[in-house]
């Protein structure tokens, strides 16, 4: 059965995850590259395995996760269909099991704010995993973080994690911002939208989301 380590090794796999990143790197884009997609596979696999979901399943959250942003090697708009699609193409030529392609696809396809749902408890992992990625460490140019409010925002948070309580059935993303970077409500401003969406996801895993910034209590 294909595994995340064989995609990480995979110099197509390595080749396209390249080329997409540079290409957001050229429009201004914070990183998408190893450490984002990498980020997101490990994270997406944690939140399963810690809801007792099968080996395979954790797997193929993993696999999702690693896979998620390669649509925008063909453009950032719909890159979540395009993604899915290119997916697909490479996980059937490594002979995958079609049942699990399906569900790979559809979660990739599925993790996007603008047209995403949690249609399996893989995609609700990959959504809760890519929207909670977000650290300074993303900021390509830390000298104009105060011209961009994505870079700002992303540069403010000193710290991130991700939490799973499987015994209360809780899920919290805990931040650090520095507030003489970005303003909390700069955060809301441009992350609401995904906050929303990863309530959502827990809700489909039969978790509460809660966000936590500075140690307060958001959601």
């Amino acid at each position: 059965m294909l595994t995340l380590k064989q995609l990480q090794k995979d110099p197509d796999v390595r080749a396209y995850i390249e080329m997409e990143d540079a290409f957001l790197n050229n429009l201004g884009y914070t990183e998408h590259s190893f450490a984002h997609v990498t980020t997101v596979a490990e994270t997406a696999g944690m939140i399963l395995s810690k809801l007792s979901y099968t080996e395979r399943e954790v797997e193929l959250a993993k696999i999702a996760g690693y896979l998620h942003d390669l649509g925008n090697i063909i453009n950032r708009i719909d890159h979540a269909q395009s993604g899915a699609v290119m997916a697909f193409r490479l996980l059937d030529q490594r002979r995958m099991d079609p049942k699990e392609i399906a569900v790979v696809i559809s979660a990739i396809g599925n993790h996007d704010e603008g047209t995403a749902y949690p249609v399996s408890p893989v995609a609700a992992a990959l959504i809760l995993a890519d929207k909670s990625d977000v650290r300074r460490s993303r900021v390509r140019n830390e000298k104009d973080v105060a011209l961009d409010i994505h870079d700002r925002v992303n540069y403010a948070v000193s710290h991130s994690a991700l939490f799973v309580d499987p015994t209360k059935m809780t899920i919290t993303l805990s931040l650090t911002i520095d507030t003489e970077i970005s303003t909390v409500m700069d955060y809301f401003e441009i992350f609401l939208s995904r906050m929303l969406l990863c309530r959502k996801a827990a809700e489909a895993l039969s978790l509460s989301f809660h966000l936590e910034i500075n140690d307060q209590r958001m959601m």
